[in-house]
């Protein structure tokens, strides 16, 4: 392994696990798009593959199979005709790979697995004979497959009924990086960054490693984002579309229930889903909220108090938020748009939503900061819409405590400390008495404020403080 990885410490020592092991490996690694699967297999197995292919995006079975026999020609020093059907082409692998010592490990690399099963192929079929015929009674054998199409990987080769069914030796579900190993990445890059604008960009681009990438450290972080997003043709001008048509079949379906959700800040129930895009309530709508929340691209909350049919789901992409709120109606915006709008009300108002989401993605570190992390916590929203006769409230986010503990947090994203003014006191209080009296509670209520400087002022109707260098631990 090089040295190239930041971060990943857990996945490391899985892999490291599975290639120790006298047994045969099949391991599947997923995630999101752009979220460095094939860079984290690339460089702990340090490029030493005995086969290593790729599934090509839209390409016919044909296609597919001739670049799989050009990839055995190739890694083998052969000279392969081009076989007609899958079951050839995984005879051919298997009986290069059966030349190989067996003295050592010998590791096949199958990424981007999902754009191989094209329609009709038998791909599937085919692996798994290979798979189960052969590889599973090798000794020496490490076959890891990769893939982005999230729903797929869960579906054929995860929960797999079939042929594969409890025949994989591990599975890494890859997540985007946290505030901390984004932080990591950044100082590793010669980024000389405050937190505060690294809360900010992750904000924009989530811990996806591809985006920050991009980034330039001789540049602010306006300017990048000018840079990559608003100015025409530049890296990440046209990412959304190719993002989605790549990962997900029907793909305007897709764009539609997150375009939907993008609207409401607490989120939809799936009833509301479908009638704000028009969907019905059927099978392709479970469908297609299953794969968002395979894929990342939406987290499914329950409604305090409330029964799973409940469910609020709630679009967490930074970047497909990013998009709907700021690139998809303004292709004529100036390429400085960033930075000369910071002040404009819709980029606070997307700070504070966007502020949300980043502390509802680090619950752990949250609860860390509580001293709660080995208590039993079940993680809700609540809201409730106001009358004539009494006000309304809304309650970011909700931890239901197994001691009797109920912590009511509130999320406030500032450049300087936050001040609790006496209209913010009494919003507070509102807050916690309309919870206890719709809930009926009896538990003890605690408002837990979450900011980025810490807050100053009146301070007696919280019980507890969280900032933003707490979300980095």
């Amino acid at each position: 392994m090089n040295n190239k990885i930041i971060g990943r410490e857990k996945e490391i020592k899985i892999l490291q696990k599975c290639l120790s092991s006298s047994e045969s490996q099949l391991i599947i690694v997923y995630g999101r798009r752009r979220v460095g699967k094939t860079f984290l297999v690339n460089n702990f197995f340090d490029y030493s593959f005995d086969f290593k292919v790729s599934g090509s995006y839209g390409l016919s079975m044909d296609a597919q199979i001739n670049n799989f026999i050009s990839e055995i020609n190739l890694s083998f020093r052969k000279n392969y005709s081009v076989p007609t059907n899958w079951f050839d082409a995984f005879f051919i692998l298997r009986k290069e790979l059966e030349t190989l010592p067996t003295d050592k490990k010998s590791v096949v690399f199958i990424d981007e697995m999902p754009w191989f099963d094209t329609p009709h192929s038998d791909f599937l079929p085919a692996f798994e004979y290979f798979w189960n015929n052969w590889g599973a009674g090798r000794d020496n054998l490490v076959c890891v497959v990769c893939g982005s199409a999230t729903q797929w990987i869960v579906e054929n080769i995860s929960l797999n009924k079939g042929g594969l069914f409890n025949r994989q030796s591990c599975r890494l579900y890859l997540e985007p990086f946290t505030l901390n190993e984004t932080e990591k990445y950044l100082v590793n890059k010669g980024f000389v960054w405050s937190r505060y604008d690294i809360a900010e960009c992750y904000m924009i681009m989530g811990g996806i490693p591809y985006y920050l990438n991009f980034l330039d450290n001789s540049l602010t972080l306006s300017q990048n984002i000018d840079a990559l997003f608003f100015k025409r043709r530049e890296f990440l001008w046209d990412e959304f579309s190719h993002l989605y048509s790549t990962l997900f079949k029907n793909s305007p379906i897709y764009i539609k229930v997150v375009e939907a959700l993008s609207k409401k800040r607490m989120g939809m129930t799936r009833e509301e889903i479908s009638k704000e895009t028009g969907l019905p309530q059927n099978g392709v709508l479970t469908n297609v909220l299953d794969n968002l929340e395979y894929s990342s691209f939406i987290h499914i909350y329950q409604y305090f108090g409330k029964k799973t049919k409940d469910k609020i789901y709630q679009l967490s992409d930074y970047y497909t938020l990013f998009y709907f709120k700021f690139l998809k109606n303004n292709a004529d915006l100036d390429e400085n748009f960033w930075s000369n709008s910071l002040d404009n009300p819709s980029i606070r108002a997307w700070k504070g939503l966007s502020f949300e989401l980043l502390c509802r993605d680090h619950i752990s570190e949250i609860k860390k900061k509580l001293g709660i992390e080995g208590v039993l916590t079940e993680t809700s929203v609540w809201f409730k819409k106001g009358t004539e006769e009494e006000k309304g409230a809304q309650i970011d986010l909700v931890l239901d405590r197994r001691d009797r503990i109920i912590n009511l947090l509130e999320m406030k994203f500032s450049e300087l400390e936050f001040e609790i003014d006496k209209k913010t006191s009494e919003d507070l209080i509102n807050k916690r008495e309309c919870f206890r009296s719709a809930t009926k509670t009896k538990k003890a209520l605690h408002i837990t404020l979450v900011t980025t400087y810490g807050c100053k002022g009146n301070r007696n109707m919280i019980q507890s403080e969280v900032t933003l260098d707490d979300l980095f631990e």
